[in-house]
């Protein structure tokens, strides 16, 4: 997206993208005020696809974590940033769809998959939005050596101008604050927390961000196990939707004590059982390779541990077991 300005500034050649970007590590629990360089800022975790946002002096790009030109996926945040971003500016962020009062992960996907004529379309019915959280240039300087407290407040002082789709990520020093987002805003699909020194430099490719996923127990239905009944490795889980029975996800590897609790109630499947006899390992069960699936009779409920990335009812990380549940029904399980 050509911009007509002449005489503004430019960026340096690792800015003008693609770009690289820092990274987060997983944790169990949340850093403590003091626990990171500086102090903690901490952000919600948005359930959408990292986008940086390059405003050089001739053009507008979007780009992928991954170095994927991604702005005809997203021309209306292209648009935004041309009039909303000054010349020499770069943001990092998070490109997200609301839907329902809920950030939907596969209206995201949708907009990877339709044809460049067929975008129009999709951007009418679905708009994006785009949640920034640092800057990593101004006026053409690079910003990525200042600390993450000088960006925020440059970063806060260039929103000041933004209007939607644009729209900046809220920032708490409070881990109790924290905390409470983290519950409140699971509803609408924020996965979690992210914790970031405020003392620390900007480290593309470095994983000194601590992410904190949100989780919270739900019932499913046992449709089936990687491994033998007796010893399964891994329960795939199902739910109802219209009478069938539907693949929604599978637990991360069982514990010894976990597969034993499983392997005590499940019984091998009728002729019935729609499933297949392989499935396979890549995400919703797709992808080239494929493990042996052991159907059992889905009989048995189970609650697990899921964190709030869902799309279209299917969970996108793996679940963790945390018990059978005799004392529940399949039909008392919510239905897709």
């Amino acid at each position: 997206m050509p911009s007509t300005a002449a005489g503004l500034p430019d960026l340096p050649p690792d800015l003008a993208g693609p770009v690289a970007v820092q990274l987060a590590k997983p944790a169990r629990t949340l850093p403590a005020a003091a626990g990171l360089p500086g102090g903690c800022l901490y952000e919600p975790k948005w359930d959408g696809y990292r986008l940086v946002v390059v405003r050089s002096a001739r053009s507008t790009r979007l780009w992928s974590k991954q170095g994927r030109d991604l702005t005809d996926r997203f021309p209306d945040v292209a648009a935004a940033a041309l009039v909303q971003l000054p010349a020499g500016t770069v943001v990092d962020g998070e490109v997200v769809i609301w839907h329902d009062d809920r950030l939907d992960f596969g209206l995201l996907q949708k907009r990877m998959v339709t044809a460049p004529g067929r975008i129009a379309a999709q951007v009418a019915a679905a708009p994006a939005s785009y949640v920034a959280f640092d800057l990593l240039a101004a006026g053409g300087t690079d910003q990525r050596r200042r600390t993450l407290r000088q960006r925020r407040a440059e970063l806060e002082r260039l929103a000041q101008r933004w209007a939607p789709p644009f729209q900046l990520s809220p920032v708490t020093a409070d881990p109790a604050e924290a905390q409470q987002w983290s519950r409140d805003f699971r509803v609408a699909g924020v996965e979690g927390l992210v914790a970031k020194g405020a003392g620390t430099r900007y480290a593309p490719g470095r994983r000194e961000w601590v992410k904190v996923k949100s989780w919270e127990t739900t019932e499913v239905v046992a449709g089936g196990v990687i491994g033998p009944i007796d010893r399964p490795s891994q329960l795939v889980a199902g739910r109802y939707r219209d009478g069938e029975l539907v693949v929604v996800g599978r637990t991360s590897p069982l514990t010894p004590a976990a597969a034993a609790e499983l392997a005590a109630v499940l019984s091998p499947a009728d002729a019935d059982h729609p499933w297949p006899d392989r499935i396979g390992t890549g995400r919703f069960g797709g992808g080239r390779l494929s493990v042996p699936l052991t159907r059992v009779r889905p009989d048995v409920v189970v609650e697990v541990s899921a964190d709030a990335a869902l799309q279209a009812g299917v969970f996108r990380h793996p679940l963790r077991f945390v018990r059978t549940r005799p004392d529940l029904r399949p039909e008392d399980v919510p239905g897709l």
